[in-house]
């Protein structure tokens, strides 16, 4: 901050207790006081809970191994994180959220399409996400599924309210509380703790189909997260070393998604573990009288932040939708008022979908990775081959700039890519026990679900091939002459 106008908010900032003064609006170089010191800690974070153990469950059900699982779920984590990672250096060079900055592939109002994907996913993990709480506490505690939808919603939206530094705060605090437990509850179950004295012989072992879905599975959780990161990042200096900065958010969401997946996988192979939340009581009830509910309560504690990380970037994602139809203030009202929407359809969802945890769990990755995969390959062939990291700023908020209200590569891109994975879609449900859709070519793979392969090629080189066309020295010129309109 600089200046005696900023300084008031500086203080309010540093209190945590104001409210963020940005949404979809570009954020100054001088008031860009995040540090790259807390990308990779939010990132572990982020994958650092109880949903990420319940993908480890996924395998098992499949009848894969727990060793197998993890090793399907960490290729799969590791792969979906480099995308990701490669969309945060976007933030502090741009200093944009994610779906502004694609108003330059999909135009002012085209990248609705987008939107309409990425609003999908952020509500759809937050109704998996707090699903998982209320079965969880009711199992353990009895709790009223209804009175802790409600707390656990209002939280995350009282959060997401207060904003970015708000939000980096309770991360750090959930990292720190959250960290020596489950590195507890890890080396317990090494050990044997919990487990039951005649355990039934395992009969799970090895198959392609379930490797490559677990793969498929780990690598769309965290392409899942393309669309978030740099709503985090934006407040990073523009000078922020781009390979320090991907180097941050691939090793904290890699690693963290990884051990959580492993040790799901292992409380389901020697637990017969379906509900993390359960096992997780199990195991500190095995060590200490007592311990089991505080890992519970601790862990439901630790996961709050990830409510708000969603409703965040809905709200983001909300607010660009509506800017892109009418043009819009950025107020604290508008954010207030689409966070208050936001949740009230979160809860509607939540309170209204019966069914088995996993099922939905494994289903829903699947469908969020075949919606987000064609945008992810439009933005970072655009960012890093075509443009190049060179965009003129200004015109993300007019229909009339250079990026114009409608970008048909990026919007023919996306559909082309999109409808080259339907023939590759395997959708099971696992709590009927049936298929839900099955193309022809997973038909003839056997089930194994390849479209996110397909996908990512497909709308990343019919995107390339189509922005032969750009007139990127026009561009150019515009972008030079308003850095030179700043340095005036």
């Amino acid at each position: 901050m600089s200046g005696s106008n900023h300084s008031a908010q500086a203080v309010e900032a540093s209190s945590g207790l104001a409210i963020e003064g940005h949404s979809i609006d570009y954020i100054p170089e001088n008031e860009r006081h995040a540090k790259l010191s807390s990308q990779g800690p939010f990132w572990f974070l982020g994958n650092f809970h109880f949903f990420t153990i319940s993908i480890g469950f996924v395998g098992p059900s499949l009848g894969l191994s727990a060793l197998w699982t993890m090793l399907a779920g960490a290729l799969g984590i590791m792969f979906g994180t480099l995308f990701m990672a490669f969309h945060g250096s976007q933030g502090p060079e741009m200093g944009l959220p994610q779906m502004i900055q694609s108003r330059a592939q999909f135009g002012y109002r085209g990248v609705i399409l987008a939107l309409m994907a990425t609003m999908f996913v952020f509500v759809g993990f937050n109704v998996v996400n707090v699903s998982l709480i209320i079965d969880g506490l009711k199992h353990v505690f009895g709790f009223d599924p209804t009175i802790v939808a409600c707390a656990v919603v209002l939280i995350g939206a009282l959060l997401a309210i207060y904003g970015h530094d708000l939000m980096h705060k309770a991360f750090k605090w959930a990292l720190l509380a959250t960290l020596p437990l489950y590195t507890l509850v890890t080396v317990a179950l090494m050990f044997g703790v919990g487990q039951p004295e005649t355990a039934p012989a395992s009969t799970l072992g090895f198959s392609w189909i379930a490797f490559a879905t677990l793969f498929a599975i780990g690598a769309s959780y965290n392409i899942s997260y393309a669309p978030y990161v740099s709503d985090y990042s934006r407040y990073l200096p523009k000078n922020t070393s781009r390979t320090k900065l991907i180097t941050a958010v691939f090793l904290g969401a890699s690693l963290s998604g990884s051990w959580m997946i492993g040790l799901g996988a292992w409380l389901a192979q020697q637990l017969q573990a379906t509900d993390a939340l359960v096992a997780l009581n199990q195991i500190g009830s095995s060590m200490i009288p007592g311990l089991g509910n505080v890992l519970v309560l601790v862990s439901v504690l630790g996961f709050l932040p990830i409510i708000a990380l969603n409703t965040y970037s809905a709200m983001l994602t909300l607010l660009t939708g509506v800017d892109s139809i009418k043009k819009i203030t950025p107020t604290p009202r508008a954010r207030v008022m689409s966070i208050f929407a936001i949740s009230i359809i979160l809860l509607s969802c939540v309170l209204s979908i019966k069914g088995d945890g996993i099922a939905i769990l494994n289903t829903f990755l699947v469908l969020l990775l075949y919606f987000l995969v064609p945008w992810t390959a439009v933005n970072l062939v655009d960012y890093f081959f075509v443009r190049k990291g060179r965009y003129a700023i200004p015109h993300f908020f007019t229909p009339k700039g250079i990026y114009g209200a409608w970008q048909f590569r990026g919007i023919v891109s996306y559909l082309v890519g999109f409808a080259a994975m339907v023939p590759f879609f395997y959708i099971f449900d696992a709590s009927a026990g049936q298929e839900v859709f099955v193309g022809p070519m997973a038909r003839l793979l056997e089930g194994v679900d390849i479209s996110w392969l397909v996908g990512l090629v497909v709308s990343g080189l019919t995107y390339f091939i189509l922005s032969r066309s750009i007139d990127l020295a026009h561009e150019r010129k515009v972008i030079d002459s308003l850095a030179e309109s700043v340095i005036q």
